[in-house]
């Protein structure tokens, strides 16, 4: 199988588990949050994960680049680092886009009195509506961590284990204390899983290419 088949079959799985969320999970999950665990919410500083690995990515990738100026070639880590940092960027510059273009409302009503579905019973998309009020999909968050630890995942299998929990800390902190919708997440992690791998294969063609001119 290619991996534009494996792509497309994952394409679909996401798009038919982000329509199953849409009508009969989302609503429930954040009415369930927003009932039971207002006030009490630890799943907030799960959602800083991201908040910590992006500067780090970052400030691998200057000194990576900083260092590789004096250099012809990288070794795996540095390399590997500055592959995150790539994935990351096109990640956000991504996201950000799709936002724009599905306009979706937020579960909570947190910034400059967006309209949510707890506060307003607002829900649904809203194509090219654009602002932050209608900016939940795909999460953020989801697809920076994503974008990083698809990379980590490819060049250091070994530590699967610590990027799954990474991840499934984020996703559950997420959906938990009501900053996104189940769909949002489950569509932020397709996303920035897709451009981590590409970033990888990008890569490694490129790689080919200048190996074989050499």
């Amino acid at each position: 199988m290619s991996g534009i088949q494996k792509w497309a079959i994952w394409f679909v799985l996401t798009a038919t588990a982000v329509t199953v969320s849409h009508f009969w999970l989302d609503r429930p999950i954040a009415l369930f949050v927003h009932d039971r665990l207002q006030g009490v919410n630890p799943f907030a500083l799960l959602t800083l994960v991201p908040e910590w690995v992006t500067p780090l990515v970052l400030a691998a990738f200057v000194a990576v680049g900083l260092s590789g100026l004096a250099r012809r070639s990288l070794p795996r880590l540095p390399t590997v680092a500055v592959l995150a940092a790539a994935s990351l960027a096109v990640a956000e510059i991504i996201k950000d886009k799709l936002k724009y273009v599905f306009g979706r409302t937020w579960p909570e009503t947190w910034v400059g009195n967006n309209p949510s579905f707890i506060e307003d019973h607002v829900y649904g998309f809203n194509l090219f509506h654009g602002g932050q009020g209608y900016a939940s999909f795909p999460s953020g968050h989801t697809t920076a961590i994503c974008a990083v630890i698809s990379v980590l995942w490819i060049c250091y299998p070994r530590l699967r284990i610590v990027y799954g929990i990474c991840v499934a800390a984020v996703a559950v902190g997420l959906v938990g204390a009501d900053f996104h919708f189940l769909g949002d997440v489950i569509a932020g992690a397709f996303l920035g899983t897709t451009i981590g791998w590409i970033t990888i294969v990008v890569w490694e063609i490129g790689d080919h290419h200048v190996r074989s001119r050499r």
